[in-house]
């Protein structure tokens, strides 16, 4: 992922990470609650599940039994693999330093933060090196400034004021808040503002901003094309969480991503039943309070066959969409689709131990002399590939330098197809490994989406990628977990207070 160095955080985020410091659970105690429920299931084990078995458990406190079905690996879309000595990314590769539930999982954990390689960048525009970052951070900003005028700094501060929005939601959930839909919840991030994003192209709402078709084409669709894959088409909202991509202080997690996913399942004390579940089905059955109450039937196939089991309340966590997932539901009233509106958009990561081809990218540049770590692409027919990047190893070891294009490394090429034997014989010199893996990693977003899948499905029943037509990403997904664990408590205990109301402002106020 590049690093394009965009400034320090302002006041109001800093004041945010305060609160965050500083902020107490809720406004005021909570009521003495004597009728938890004793079982809880969660279907996925990606970050958005593993994050949301930990939340509950918070939630709901230690008496609950949690079980969490992955018919995968743990870790879902965060993943790696091992070519030679070491193991490299796949999945989601980077987190910015404003995560503060990712940073509160890899503290919590005590799982260490990856050591920092210097990185730099460059754009191809499928014939040639059109721009490359120089070591020198003047020689960067003059070249900016010629080419281009105020139009980066611009996008720094207009990605800030974004951002600044967007802390809100963790004040929001501090003192318990939780929302209904993702419509509901971007609005207490950002009011009426994040809903326009989301339903205009970044290309619209930058353009409106009077940012310049040449900068829009130049610099913001190759971010967008390798964190999403897609041009600068996507709605406003992902397009801003795209943008914030390619800031500085980006971090990753020493040993792969993916452990943080694992780090929650155990800390949350959940049961990993390695299963694929088939269908969810509602059963009423009567309560000793005299009214019925709706419990949740899982059905499941595991290594001994065909099983099933009862839930109290059951998250969601995989996305319910074409390609995606085979979850049938029944006994529902009105209905729930096993698959929503839109479709997922396939990336191809393709790792390639080799040397690079250097006339590929058009440039006379000396091999020893190119140490590029990530070759982004314009939007244009001639490129076939959304990026190129060298990449190193979810470990650092001692000593460790990012070897220039002159050696052998390893890169890994995103691409909307797989890449034949031609192309990456005109990409690499030589090659002794390739490992290719097709991620259904994100939606395809064409805004203006208005059928985003609602958060909650049934009584008791929870959908928690439904924030995903909002934005995909780590972050993302560890928020919708906080907000749907919140939701699934406060509706159990029929605990409306904190449930769709932007008054925090208010009451902190009144507190004062």
């Amino acid at each position: 992922m590049p690093t394009m160095r965009l400034q320090t955080l302002s006041l109001r985020v800093l004041l945010f990470l305060g609160l965050w410091q500083t902020g107490r659970r809720s406004l005021a105690s909570a009521p003495e609650l004597q009728e938890q429920p004793k079982k809880i299931a969660v279907v996925g084990a990606g970050i958005g599940g593993a994050a949301t078995a930990y939340y509950l458990r918070q939630e709901f406190g230690p008496g609950v039994k949690i079980d969490v079905f992955e018919d995968g690996s743990v870790g879902g879309r965060l993943a790696t693999v091992k070519i030679g000595d070491y193991e490299y990314e796949t999945g989601g590769s980077v987190i910015h330093p404003l995560n503060l539930h990712m940073k509160h999982f890899v503290d919590k954990l005590g799982i260490p933060q990856r050591k920092d390689v210097p990185s730099k960048m460059a754009i191809f525009d499928g014939k040639h090196i059109v721009f490359e970052e120089s070591d020198w951070f003047i020689v960067n900003f003059f070249r900016m400034l010629w080419r281009y005028g105020l139009n980066f700094l611009r996008m720094q501060m207009w990605v800030e004021s974004v951002l600044d929005k967007f802390m809100r939601i963790y004040q929001y959930q501090q003192y318990g808040y939780s929302f209904s839909t993702v419509e509901r919840l971007l609005h207490a991030m950002g009011g009426d503002s994040f809903l326009t994003l989301m339903n205009q192209t970044l290309e619209e709402a930058m353009m409106g901003e009077g940012f310049t078709q040449v900068f829009i084409n130049d610099i913001v669709a190759p971010i967008t094309r390798v964190n999403y894959g897609q041009s600068v088409r996507i709605n406003g909202f992902v397009g801003a969480v795209s943008l914030a991509g390619a800031d500085s202080g980006l971090w990753a997690v020493d040993g792969g991503n993916k452990k943080v996913c694992s780090g929650l399942l155990y800390n949350s004390k959940s049961e990993l039943i390695p299963a694929k579940v088939t269908s969810i089905s509602v059963k009423v059955r009567p309560s000793k309070r005299g009214t019925p109450v709706s419990l949740y039937e899982i059905n499941y196939v595991d290594q001994s066959g065909a099983a099933h089991s009862l839930y109290d309340i059951v998250i969601v966590a995989t996305p319910l969409h074409q390609g995606k997932s085979d979850i049938t539901f029944s006994g529902f009233s009105p209905p729930i689709p096993s698959h929503y509106p839109g479709r997922y958009h396939q990336t191809v990561a393709t790792l390639v131990h080799g040397l690079l081809n250097m006339s590929y990218l058009g440039t006379t540049e000396a091999a020893s002399e190119f140490t590029v770590s990530d070759v982004l692409t314009t939007d244009s027919n001639g490129s076939i590939i959304n990026s190129l990047s060298s990449l190193d190893p979810v470990h650092i070891p001692k000593g460790y330098k990012r070897p220039p294009a002159s050696q052998a490394n390893v890169w890994k090429v995103f691409s909307k197809k797989p890449l034949s034997q031609e192309q990456l014989e005109n990409m690499f010199l030589s090659y002794d490994s390739v490992s290719e893996t097709k991620w259904l990693a994100y939606p395809a977003y064409h805004p203006p989406h208005r059928q985003t899948p609602p958060f909650i499905l049934h009584h008791r029943l929870y959908y928690l990628n439904a924030v995903e037509w909002a934005a995909s990403a780590m972050e993302m997904s560890a928020i919708a977990a906080r907000n749907v664990a919140l939701l699934a408590h406060h509706r159990w205990h029929e605990e409306t207070g904190k449930i769709d109301q932007e008054d925090l402002h208010t009451r902190l106020r009144g507190e004062l």
